[in-house]
């Protein structure tokens, strides 16, 4: 498993408020796993109401824009490291 930068820490943090996932710490989330492929024995296991719960969090926290309709949202959210990217290059 990869360390988390700084930036994938804080947003890990997020996401673990926002989804209330009580058994995971923030730490544990390995950067690379996806986050919503279920075959995947590190992926969170994530749906598309936690894909919206993730996009609102992101909108307050960050203030940054996730729109439903982009085209690039399964790269966009398809782990913690790419969700981190997306957000540092909309911010930048």
């Amino acid at each position: 498993m990869s360390l988390q930068t700084q930036a994938e820490q804080e947003l890990a943090n997020v996401l673990v408020t926002a989804l209330d996932l009580e058994d995971l710490e923030p730490g544990d989330i390995n950067p690379e796993a996806p986050l919503f492929d279920p075959s995947h024995s590190e992926s969170l296991g994530l749906d598309s109401i936690d894909a919206l719960e993730i996009s609102l969090a992101i909108a307050k926290h960050y203030k940054v824009q996730l729109k439903a309709d982009d085209e690039n949202n399964k790269a966009i959210f398809h782990s913690l490291r790419s969700l981190s990217n997306y957000i540092n290059s909309q911010r930048a």
